[in-house]
């Protein structure tokens, strides 16, 4: 019976899988320029980030509402710091925005609009004592083009080795991680997280701030 219920479980999760598969690929393919491309010149595009998170994997975070999240410690190269997300512990609560951006010429479309609704309304977090932390996996050279083109306010984290990325499982395609959002409250515990999903990309500006009341 054990077995039998054990052959099962697989099956569906293979299933499941597979399904995610099939869709993230058309998906992607039927939907790749507007997906993947804000510009048409390809420069440092195809390196070894690019291949490594080319295949797809779906977001399968298992953080859990009420609990502390994994610390990491980032260059900000906004402000030219080093950032460890613990340091905000006991300090202020903090939304965590994983971002997709290929190379400083390349946005995901879905995710461009959401970084610059972000940027525009800083100042509404901050004003809330809210830090907004968005984290990129492009190196510290593009991040800083990235910087200075979108005028940003906010710290931008670059993390190329796509570490924090992978710890906080939100999934990949097509060479760059998923996007994903966290809230975190002033003692570090999680209070809300939004996945990417074709239905739902990321969570809006408007949403981010409710579940911080």
């Amino acid at each position: 019976m054990n077995a039998d219920r054990h052959r099962y479980k697989i099956s569906v999760n293979s299933g499941v899988h597979l399904w995610f598969y099939h869709c993230i690929y058309y998906q992607l393919v039927d939907n790749f320029e507007r997906f993947m491309l804000t510009s048409t010149d390809f420069s440092g595009l195809l390196n070894e980030r690019f291949f490594r998170n080319f295949l797809p994997i779906p977001a399968s975070n298992e953080l859990r509402l009420d609990v502390g999240t994994p610390d990491f410690q980032l260059p900000d190269i906004t402000n030219g710091t080093l950032v460890k997300l613990s340091n905000y512990r006991g300090k202020q609560p903090i939304l965590l925005a994983f971002t997709r951006i290929f190379t400083e010429k390349q946005y995901c479309p879905f995710c461009f609009p959401h970084i610059k609704a972000l940027n525009e309304n800083y100042e509404q977090f901050t004003n809330r004592g809210i830090e907004v932390l968005l984290v990129t996996s492009t190196d510290e050279k593009q991040s800083q083009i990235v910087v200075k083109d979108l005028g940003l306010k906010m710290p931008l984290l670059s993390d190329p080795s796509c570490r924090a990325f992978r710890t906080y499982q939100v999934g990949q395609a097509l060479g760059a991680p998923l996007p994903a959002q966290f809230v975190l409250d002033k003692d570090g515990r999680l209070r809300y997280k939004h996945l990417f999903s074709f239905f739902d990309h990321n969570a809006s500006v408007e949403k981010l701030l409710g579940k911080f009341d």
